[in-house]
């Protein structure tokens, strides 16, 4: 019979065991080689049948096994060692708190899904393990920042494969208690209940669990909660479970409760109000119009002044290349709501318009949450420098007028957690070589420090270590709990065979299945009696798509063929678990999407933290940071005239780089040794070992967008907020005005037909401002070379011309000079544009008017 509640019941810990309570709640554990290492000590078969999770562990372990512990001396010492550290890393002074100058004082970090460890399923992919890096590398960072998420009582699904190679869902309950969370609760004791009200007399309550990751709460908001109906419990049932209304209900308790549980949080624990709101994707663009609301209700704002406000402290990340990756819901269905009272004092029309696609060919009857996201957030990026490009002309729209360059979206690319992801037998390696395991600043090209054999030795260690793992894996698929694992699973991939990696959500554009292009050249490939390959692929495909989930079961069908059974294999239920075992196994990394659809793609960069060379489509953090020795790029085939052209030439690619460079590189060995291999392996963990961490992303992150608009909100609020009213006044006057402003005429001087380097430019710009003052605008000279078209190229420069005289029937001069210092093809335009301190891009507000 099926029980219809469970729950943790956990042991008395004796007093010399305390401490285990702090370190088991903190996830610090999850990235602490020493504290995982404590916790398995204790039973290493049952930490294997808890996932490894600390809590569960403890919940597991029995009274008698913690008693027997608590009278051993050495793990009584091991125990507050721990703890001693665990204090210590807390409360000790770190990058942040040296970092010089004003800085936010508090960041409210929000994101729909949060990858911290396979324990706590969250996530779904890679949205949510870039927000469970930022997180845990925020807490190695010491920036003070609060993570604001849902708690989904069934998390992510699990999958599974049938016969027929079709993946299954199935979605186990989670037991919050268990899992190491703790309830917010007021002073008094009572838990924090979050409320939203919603049409048809409905209301939306939530508990707030906190999750502390090393130095940071993460905020999870959880709708099982007896004030709810059976309807309203429902909303945080399932991750991206539910469409339409449901997937709103979440979004909205995301954003708007979100900011409610920080105020709450805020206030019971006596941290300050965030200054900066980081919305990590759109799903969470409603916490704008609730703080909004709160101005207009609370400090007595118009709404253009709090749109003001609330714009300035507001950093929103795109994550998709793609419009169907955004979520967009009817509008008369947000008009319901937003009528329904849940925004007090908001205008409803004008709230509507913020998220409306008002640009020919939008469609006006939907709303969009990333039109919503840009509209909010005055400091937008993208997650690498192609994504950032791509979303430049995706959004350019709303800047009409504007040049896709200069379109106020800047990019910062991601990172991944280094601690979290490197494996431990690398980490002890660094740490004898360096002293730490820290790999933004070690040379792995010492051969002094870290000797080929030692390298080569830790990296067959780690792929031995995978091996094992598939191997088990599939025996535990193939038995069906019979016990009888089939024999040709012992055989199943091999430790000396160049071995490849392929894992991710599977979406169509990721092309799971592309290397099924040609099979039997693949299959030749995976055959070869000398100098074979074998693939490992794992990947989920969201329960709604099927497109996906036909890929997985083609991919399925072609391994299990007798000829290739023991080289290619996949792996179910891909998640963070197995994502440790799988990325530091692999010798390269296979990476093949549709150019530019991958924004940034992180699963490679931790391949490479661990040794692995990739092999990847020229797209997202590759196309940036592919140097030619970090592996091989497969060619794009962008002449290609239609699909199948393209995947054609583009498999092909991949086939020879595979047959005619990996393998003679990896087979060609000097000792025993692929000593030519394992050069690009040191380079590789060298160079990406500077750039593909979190660490740098938050750094990029606090330095380039949470200082600035922390400066900004701050200006803002100041003196009941003067600056946000004079903003809002400039902004509408300027809007209103705009239409009438021109430039009459340009003239240049100084410059004969040849011009050379050292000439001087004089530009003279007659504008018409019609009303508006010489303060409101700049008038700029736009130059630099051109291209075939007279087109300014991207790295074109800007000099500000400056008022010369009063106007003159309605006319003003404006004036400058400019030496030439480039040479080749030279042009040059005259442009207006709104000038105000507190825009954080002249072009922001979409007005440019330019010389004709």
């Amino acid at each position: 019979m099926k029980a219809i509640r469970t729950f943790t019941v956990r042991p008395v810990l004796a007093e010399s065991l305390a401490p285990l309570d702090r370190l088991a709640s903190n996830w610090r554990w999850s990235w602490s080689r020493a504290t995982h290492a404590l916790f398995a000590s204790m039973d290493p078969a049952l930490w294997d049948e808890t996932g490894k999770n600390p809590s569960r562990m403890l919940g597991a372990l029995g009274q008698q096994r913690l008693d027997e512990l608590a009278r051993d001396d050495g793990f009584v010492a091991r125990v507050h060692e721990e703890h001693e550290r665990l204090t210590a890393y807390l409360e000790g002074e770190r990058w942040y708190q040296r970092l010089a100058g004003p800085k936010p004082a508090h960041i409210a970090y929000f994101s729909p899904e949060f990858g911290v460890d396979g324990s706590l399923p969250q996530y779904s992919g890679g949205l949510g393990i870039l927000a469970g890096d930022h997180l845990k590398s925020a807490s190695d960072l010491g920036v003070p920042l609060t993570g604001v998420g849902l708690f989904y009582r069934a998390g992510y699904f699990r999958q599974s494969i049938g016969d027929d190679g079709w993946q299954r869902e199935s979605y186990p309950l989670l037991d919050p208690y268990g899992l190491g969370l703790t309830l917010l609760r007021d002073r008094g004791g009572a838990p924090v209940e979050i409320a939203l009200d919603l049409p048809a007399d409905r209301r939306l309550h939530a508990r707030v669990w906190i999750a502390d990751i090393g130095r940071i709460p993460l905020l999870l908001l959880d709708s099982e909660t007896p004030s709810n109906t059976d309807e309203m419990r429902r909303v945080t049932d399932r991750l991206y479970g539910g469409g339409g209304e449901h997937r709103l209900l979440q979004e909205l308790l995301l954003g708007v409760g979100g900011v409610r549980a920080v105020r709450a949080f805020s206030e019971i624990t006596g941290r300050p109000a965030p200054d900066v709101y980081h919305t990590n994707e759109g799903h969470a663009g409603f916490q704008g119009l609730e703080r909004m609301s709160e101005l207009i209700t609370g400090a007595g704002l118009s709404f253009d002044e709090a749109l003001a406000q609330v714009r300035a402290g507001t950093v929103f990340t795109t994550h998709t290349p793609v419009p169907a990756g955004i979520d967009r819901f009817p509008r008369d269905l947000i008009a319901d709501y937003l009528a329904s009272g849940l925004f007090h004092g908001l205008d409803a029309g004008r709230a509507i318009a913020l998220g409306l696609e008002t640009w020919d060919g939008g469609d006006q009857g939907v709303f969009n949450m990333a039109v919503l996201g840009l509209h909010l957030g005055q400091h937008a990026n993208g997650v690498s420098l192609l994504h950032g490009e791509v979303s430049r002309g995706m959004f350019g729209m709303l800047w009409p007028g504007v040049d896709s360059d200069e379109v106020p979206i800047t990019s910062i690319t991601n990172g991944v957690h280094a601690p979290t992801w490197v494996h431990p037998a690398l980490k002890a390696v660094s740490e004898r070589a360096w002293g730490d395991a820290h790999t933004d600043t070690h040379d792995w090209t010492d051969h002094d420090a870290v000797s080929d054999a030692e390298l080569w030795g830790v990296r067959q260690q780690m792929k031995g270590e995978l091996v094992a793992e598939a191997r088990r894996r599939v025996a535990a698929g193939v038995s069906n709990g019979s016990g009888v694992t089939p024999s040709w699973v012992e055989d199943l991939l091999d430790p000396e065979v160049l071995t490849i990696g392929f894992a991710r959500r599977v979406p169509t554009y990721k092309r799971l299945t592309l290397m099924l292009r040609d099979p039997e050249r693949l299959t030749r490939l995976l055959t070869d009696p000398e100098r074979p390959v074998q693939i490992v692929i794992g990947g989920k495909s969201h329960p709604a798509d099927d497109s996906g989930k036909i890929l997985i079961q083609q991919l399925v069908r072609f391994s299990r063929d007798p000829r290739v059974r023991g080289r290619i294999v996949f792996l179910p239920d891909y998640d963070i678990t197995m994502a440790k075992d799988l990325y530091p196994g692999c010798d390269v990394w296979l990476n093949n999407p549709l150019r530019p659809l991958e924004a940034c793609g992180t699963s490679g960069m931790k391949a490479a933290l661990n040794g692995v060379l990739n092999l990847s489509i020229l797209d997202g953090w590759w196309d940036e940071w592919f140097d030619g020795e970090n592996g091989w790029a497969i060619p794009t085939a962008d002449t290609a005239s239609n699909d199948e052209e393209r995947d054609d030439a583009e498999a092909t690619a991949l086939y020879d780089l595979i047959e005619h460079q990996l393998v003679p590189r990896f087979y060609e060995r000097e000792g025993g040794i692929p000593t030519g291999w394992l050069r690009m392996v040191r380079h590789t963990m060298t160079e990406l070992g500077k750039k593909a961490t979190s660490d740098r992303m938050v750094r990029e992150y606090v330095e380039r967008l949470y200082v600035p608009a922390a400066a900004h909100d701050v200006a803002l609020r100041a003196d009941g907020f003067a600056q946000a009213k004079q903003l809002a006044a400039f902004v509408t006057r300027v809007k209103d005005a705009w239409g009438r402003v021109s430039i009459a005429s340009v003239d240049s001087s100084g410059i004969p037909q040849h011009a050379q380097a050292g000439d001087t430019l004089e530009v003279r710009a007659d504008v018409r401002l019609d009303g508006l003052s010489t303060d409101d605008v700049a008038v700029e000279l736009a130059y630099g070379r051109t291209d075939e078209d007279d087109a300014l190229a991207r790295d074109h420069s800007v000099h500000r011309l400056s008022p010369a005289a009063p106007a003159v029937d309605g006319l003003t001069t404006f004036t400058g000079s400019l030496p030439l210092t480039v040479t080749g093809t030279f042009g040059y335009t005259v442009r207006v544009v709104p000038a105000h301190p507190q825009l954080v891009s002249p072009v922001e507000l979409g007005l440019v008017t330019y010389a004709s």
